[in-house]
């Protein structure tokens, strides 16, 4: 069998993408090792999955250093940004060591902050290099101090891949003109067709009350997300529950933010969940919001997991009019779009659908049918032709 070896900056338990591609190849045969974070205290260094993909885990961080908020990239001044990158030297080696003992025949680098790892084991092991591209991060917000270098290690190697990937369609246009390569392959975040049924879990965990629907958001609290104008929301629409699943940088902010406004009884935070049980929780939900702001090129072009994850889980959507968002909420007729960054018609549009249960209904029907076509499942193939074309001598 074909040997793959995937790296990503995070611990993969709760990274869908990653799992989905390293599972889909593994089930055509290829030898798939998943290289990612360490954290003491919650993830083993190495774990085999029921699919066989093997997980190894780099470098050396405290549980308990995840009960605080992390500090976002976009507050640490230039030294904190020299001091976190030359912390994270000694993961890299670990990587590194890691794949050239490995051996492997792909390796397949999870966005740019472990591309320059990615290449030079590639090199080294005369292995074909996947870049998959979760982002924009030369134009992503929190990047904007080291944007220019981030434009600089792409521009350089992502023309030596043999094959690349990203998220959306905009995204794919922007590396092919940016970079002057062919058009990438876009995988969009999708996940797995799944037929999760509401179970009540949230009105049941927060024990809510009332009947008011709840309107939840789930992922990452960070700046340029609308979440702060979310929480405002609900000083206007009273009679539905907000629910934030996750964690992130504005996770303490907003919670303040709650209590000062008074809606310590309507907004409700509920942190990160396992990738396995997220499902569920979206499924209790009644009306699924993704207010994301126009804050950079990155949030421009982006589409989120959770946009899908809310379409799996049968939900009617509030989402903001940025263009690829835009175009699979219009195309299959899932929800209310609203201007980016206006509070009063994301507060509108939000009341719209807690006022109106014949309409909720509609949108969750469309949802329905659409997450027949809107799942991981149905783009797979692309991951596989991609990787024939790399390794025409695999066999499964």
């Amino acid at each position: 069998m074909s040997r793959v070896a995937m790296i990503v900056w995070n611990d993969v338990r709760n990274d869908a993408r990653v799992k989905n591609e390293a599972n889909t190849l593994s089930s055509a045969g290829y030898e798939v090792y998943v290289h990612g974070l360490f954290t003491l205290g919650l993830t083993p260094r190495e774990e085999k999955l029921s699919s066989g993909v093997v997980i190894v885990r780099h470098g050396h961080q405290q549980g308990a250093m995840l009960v605080k908020p992390k500090k976002h990239t976009a507050k640490r001044s230039r030294f904190e940004l020299f001091l976190l990158m030359a912390s994270r030297m000694f993961t890299h080696v670990g990587f590194l060591v890691s794949l050239l003992k490995l051996r492997p025949a792909v390796v397949h680098a999870h966005d740019v902050n472990v591309l320059p790892t990615a290449w030079l084991a590639a090199r080294l092991c005369g292995a074909e290099l996947v870049y998959d591209a979760h982002e924009i991060s030369s134009g992503r917000e929190g990047y904007r101090k080291i944007g220019r270098l981030v434009a600089w290690v792409e521009k350089r190697i992502m023309p030596r891949a043999a094959g690349t990937i990203t998220t959306t369609d905009a995204r794919a246009k922007f590396f092919a003109r940016a970079y002057k390569i062919p058009r990438s392959l876009v995988l969009q975040n999708r996940p797995r067709l799944a037929s999760v049924q509401g179970d009540g879990r949230i009105r049941k965990e927060l024990g809510l009350s009332e009947t008011y629907p709840i309107v939840i958001y789930q992922g990452g609290q960070q700046p340029g997300r609308g979440l702060e104008r979310l929480v405002k929301c609900a000083a206007q629409v009273t009679e539905a529950y907000f629910v934030f699943v996750g964690g992130g940088s504005l996770h303490e902010e907003l919670k303040h933010l709650a209590v000062s406004l008074g809606l310590e009884n309507r907004v409700f935070f509920i942190p990160t969940v396992p990738l396995d049980e997220l499902p569920k929780y979206t499924a209790s939900a009644d009306i699924g919001v993704q207010p994301i702001e126009n804050t950079c090129l990155n949030h421009f072009t982006t589409d989120s997991n959770k946009l899908f994850e809310y379409v799996i889980a049968g939900l009617p959507l509030v989402a903001c009019q940025l263009p690829e968002i835009s175009k699979v909420v219009r195309k299959y007729d899932l929800g209310l779009l609203v201007p980016d960054s206006d509070t009063q018609a994301l507060a509108n549009a939000i009341q719209k659908l807690v006022d109106d249960p014949a309409l909720r209904e509609r949108y969750r029907v469309n949802a329905q049918i659409a997450a027949q076509s809107l799942n991981w499942e149905a783009q797979e193939k692309g991951l596989l032709d991609l990787y024939a074309r790399i390794l025409p001598t695999h066999s499964a």
